[in-house]
């Protein structure tokens, strides 16, 4: 009986020793678990960490793109509304030059060719004023500018006859062909003691656009000749018709 009891005790403490092994081993394999799944969790979030990164990159590289896309945008609008102005810009300076060459090319400066000059005395005496009138014999119209340059004797020592400003109009006189301008011109004071000189004919020059104009027109004197006191001669400036006050000097 003693033998039968110490077998049964022994075969009862080997199987505590095996549960108690077994109980060990479960032990190490749930800890190898729940280490793998923490692994795996902390796995899953650095790979959400680094998805998450790479999104915020994507979004940041979009707002970029964006910002870098309305720059260009407007960039290319400043250059189109640059790219009109400068072609408003040309087209204003062409239409000026254009009206410009128009308005010289239909009434360009009356050369001595086309136009006749002639000298009347004026209802006076002693006779202090002449009355010069130019007419256009040519077929086109010309602008007759400024006024009459007289020589009363030799072109090449005369003394100039000066302008009197406050005749001067205020736009040039365009003559149509056959139409006829006047200028008034000062002679003499009529004084007894004037140092005259009787001219029978004097030499009128007319003006271009940049000065005195080449050649030059003869005028005959009025019946008898003029007295011409050369330091007081005086001429208005062509005008369309004499004018009270302006053409009075």
């Amino acid at each position: 009986m003693r033998t039968h009891k110490s077998t049964v005790l022994a075969a009862a403490a080997f199987a505590a020793l095996s549960l108690g092994l077994t109980a060990c081993g479960g032990g190490d394999a749930g800890a190898k678990d729940a280490g793998s799944a923490s692994s795996s969790q902390s796995a899953a979030g650095t790979t959400g960490t680094t998805t998450g990164g790479g999104t915020a990159a994507a979004g940041e590289a979009d707002q970029t793109g964006a910002k870098s896309g309305s720059g260009s945008t407007g960039g290319s609008t400043a250059t189109g509304g640059s790219t009109s102005g400068g072609t408003g810009t040309t087209g204003s300076t062409a239409g000026g030059s254009t009206t410009g060459g128009k308005t010289s090319a239909t009434a360009p400066a009356c050369a001595y060719g086309d136009v006749k000059v002639t000298a009347a005395k004026a209802d006076e005496v002693p006779t202090e004023h002449i009355v010069l009138t130019a007419t256009n014999t040519s077929s086109r119209s010309c602008t007759l500018l400024q006024y009459p340059l007289i020589a009363f004797g030799p072109i090449q020592t005369a003394k100039d006859v000066p302008a009197v400003a406050k005749s001067k109009p205020a736009a040039p006189v365009v003559l149509k062909p056959g139409a006829p301008a006047y200028a008034n011109v000062r002679i003499a004071l009529g004084g007894a003691h004037e140092d005259n000189k009787v001219v029978r004919e004097f030499n009128v020059n007319l003006f271009a656009a940049g000065g005195p104009a080449e050649g030059s027109i003869v005028v005959k004197a009025p019946a008898g000749g003029l007295a011409v006191d050369e330091a007081v001669a005086k001429t208005g400036y062509w005008t369309y018709e004499l004018r009270n006050g302006a053409d009075e000097f």
